[in-house]
């Protein structure tokens, strides 16, 4: 395979790898992203342990759904099972974003969930976002215990004393579930300082986020 075949995908998931970095939804080497490869049952994937400033569009790894590298001169994020499990699992998902922002990896360490108290985590996420129970990064443990709290509709998950992960059908959706996760979190422990939380009800929820699937300019 020659090193510019996906060469758009590549493209979009170094934007978005960037992007979580210079947003400070992670530091470091940490976090990873993927996508989807369209109808091939492939996966591109960030390389692991790679400085975010120093990535190329053709330094993203890609692989088949066993694992096997196909294309890329660099190992695979430590969390390439997880990422595979879900795909397998979620075939309208098409795209994850791993971080480990401040505020989501607090919730994360104390091991409570995110609670749904602003009307724009109802339309984006649309759960409160629960704690996967601790195991190794990168165990096959970790991808069963995630895969178990995401069931078959869940768009994001913390992951015990590690940090958030968030799921969407592209790239720009699964980095959105998680900054409003994180903005969600940061509002849930300044609000805690003023007293208790008061978190949405179901049928608010559930009415904001069908509102919000229609939200916003459509193209014809």
């Amino acid at each position: 395979m020659n090193r510019l075949q996906y060469q758009q995908e590549r493209n979009e998931l170094l934007q978005t790898a960037q992007e979580i970095f210079s947003s400070g939804l992670v530091s470091g080497t940490w976090g990873n992203v993927s996508l989807r490869v369209s109808g091939q049952g492939l996966m591109l994937i960030t390389p692991s342990g790679m400085d975010y400033n120093q990535m190329d569009a053709e330094d993203m790894v890609l692989l088949d759904g066993e694992e096997k590298v196909l294309a890329g001169k660099y190992k695979p994020s430590v969390e390439t099972p997880l990422h595979l499990g879900i795909y397998k699992k979620r075939p309208e998902i098409n795209a994850i974003v791993h971080v480990h922002s401040l505020y989501a990896t607090a919730f994360a360490v104390a091991r409570q969930n995110i609670p749904v108290i602003l009307e724009e985590a109802a339309q984006v996420i649309g759960h409160e976002v629960r704690v996967a129970p601790y195991a190794l990064c990168g165990s096959r443990q970790l991808a069963e215990n995630v895969l178990k709290v995401l069931g078959k509709d869940k768009r994001a998950v913390l992951l015990a004393n590690h940090g958030l992960l968030g799921l969407g059908g592209n790239l720009p959706e699964a980095l959105r579930v998680c900054l409003v996760a994180e903005r969600t979190a940061r509002i849930a422990i300044y609000s805690r300082i003023l007293g208790p939380l008061h978190s949405l009800r179901a049928e608010d929820i559930l009415s904001l986020r069908q509102v919000f699937e229609n939200y916003g300019q459509k193209k014809d």
